[in-house]
């Protein structure tokens, strides 16, 4: 038997008191499924410890759709799936991992942990083993004083060892008791295939119940953790709110830690894949998610939205604006108020104004499109100036179509391009232009009927109050 790890997740329940049609384990929170997580945690463990684990999940309901979830998060990690056909409590979920898991006495141990636990830490799986190894324990769990123990199983210690009493099969003196359980446990393996079979329903709840393993005269131990916040189970969407709120602290500290000035902490919403450079500012109210790479020295004001958006060094995203799937150059401004779409790629020392919105588009160093403007499937040279209200007219109802600009070029107020189009080096447009033939370097175009003024006319067309 090697000393390695099963590692047993339970993410076969509904979450009925969620009262949405997502399955508990992938409810998200700051951008994760619940059970991402506590997979992450695991992993890391396990790396550090240099352990050989085994990750089993244990599905029921919308089992597809929760194992796909898993496979397309954690492509390098093999992990077994196991159907509980029906959810018969905790220990009939150990029961069918058995069942199904040939190689299961193999390893050493058995980690068994709730996949609706986001919050669970590397150090409590580690603070767990470090007691079953160093006390040569059967089984260890995890346990917390509850400032509301109402729902959760009381600790109920002995000289020796402990017992857990579910809520429903309490005592008045067992409901007085504040330390609970976490619903975390690690187990020799041998002990746990030994004893696993022996549960039985003879409880309140007609469940087979995993604690009915811990008993007071058995060489087990519960270990008492100082934080009760971190074995929050997510029920409800209230409890999700609160673990989101823990999680969003956790990332923007880190941020802080690390040189990001972070204004009004609690009004960001700040996904923990987000990575911020040194001395960047972060002002309230913004929005950062997925991929999101900001460089440093960034200025990033209040009601920004960055989603899987790349800004580099010393750029600056001014308010209110929107960036989705973009790249930003260094030394670059956009917004306030602007819209960059997939597929933008900002260069170096360019300017975005208020009001302007960009989708494949791209504008290469020192670019300029100021405000009240539309550029896409575009690509705008070196140094070119784009005047107020441009558009490119780039669908014709059926394609999308390019429009070129050169460098040193600029394009005047009220311009449209009709795409495909081609403008050069150092061209000169017209304001009030609608361009549709190519224009060459150095070529200056206009498109617009000539003034025509008449005399003493205007009061045709003037209306007395």
């Amino acid at each position: 038997m090697s000393d390695g790890f099963n590692i047993v997740i339970l993410a076969a329940g509904k979450g009925t008191r969620l009262k949405i049609n997502t399955p508990k384990p992938l409810c998200k929170a700051l951008g994760k499924t619940l059970v991402e997580y506590v997979i992450e945690e695991l992993d890391s463990f396990s790396q550090d410890q240099n352990l050989q684990a085994d990750f089993n999940v244990i599905v029921g309901h919308e089992k597809d759709l929760v194992q796909k979830s898993i496979e397309k998060n954690f492509p390098n990690l093999k992990i077994n799936f196991i159907h509980q056909k029906e959810q018969l409590g905790t220990g009939h979920a150990v029961q069918t991992f058995f069942e199904n898991n040939q190689q299961a006495l193999k390893n050493k141990n058995t980690l068994v942990v709730c996949a609706d636990t986001p919050l669970l830490t590397q150090d409590i799986f580690f603070s767990l083993y470090s007691r079953l190894k160093r006390n040569d324990l059967e089984a260890v769990a995890a346990t917390f004083m509850a400032t509301d123990p109402t729902g959760l199983g009381r600790i109920v210690r002995g000289e020796k060892g402990f017992s857990i009493v579910e809520h429903k099969d309490a005592s008045d003196g067992e409901l007085a008791i504040k330390e609970v359980n976490a619903a975390l446990y690690i187990f020799k393996t041998q002990y746990l295939r030994s004893h696993i079979d022996s549960l039985d329903t003879n409880n309140k709840s007609g469940e087979f119940y995993l604690t009915d393993l811990l008993k007071k005269d058995r060489n087990v131990s519960a270990e008492l953790f100082e934080d009760e916040n971190l074995f929050l189970g997510v029920n409800d969407l209230v409890q999700l709110e609160l673990a989101e709120e823990i999680l969003s602290a956790r990332a923007i500290r880190k941020l802080q830690r690390s040189g990001v000035i972070v204004k009004k902490t609690s009004s960001q919403y700040i996904e923990s894949s987000v990575e911020v450079g040194r001395e960047s500012i972060i002002y309230p109210h913004t929005t950062l998610i997925g991929q999101t790479k900001i460089g440093q020295n960034c200025i990033i004001e209040s009601g920004v939205v960055l989603k899987n958006t790349v800004v580099l060094d010393n750029s600056v995203i001014r308010a209110n604006s929107y960036c989705e799937s973009a790249h930003i150059g260094n030394h670059t401004q956009v917004g306030p108020m602007a819209r960059l779409r997939e597929g933008t790629k900002i260069g170096d020392q360019c300017k975005i104004g208020n009001f302007v919105e960009t989708k494949k588009a791209q504008l290469d160093k020192g670019a300029k499109v100021s405000h009240l403007s539309y550029v896409g499937d575009a690509q705008i040279g070196e140094n070119t100036n784009i005047g107020c209200g441009f558009i490119t007219c780039n669908y014709d109802g059926a394609q999308k179509h390019q429009t070129i600009i050169g460098k040193n070029s600029f394009i005047g107020s009220d311009v449209q391009t009709i795409a495909p189009l081609s403008i050069g080096d150092n061209a000169y447009i017209g304001s009030g232009s609608t361009i549709n033939k190519d224009v060459p370097d150095n070529a200056f175009a206009i498109a617009r009927e000539r003034q025509t003024t008449k005399e003493d006319m205007a009061k045709r067309f003037l209306k007395k109050k």
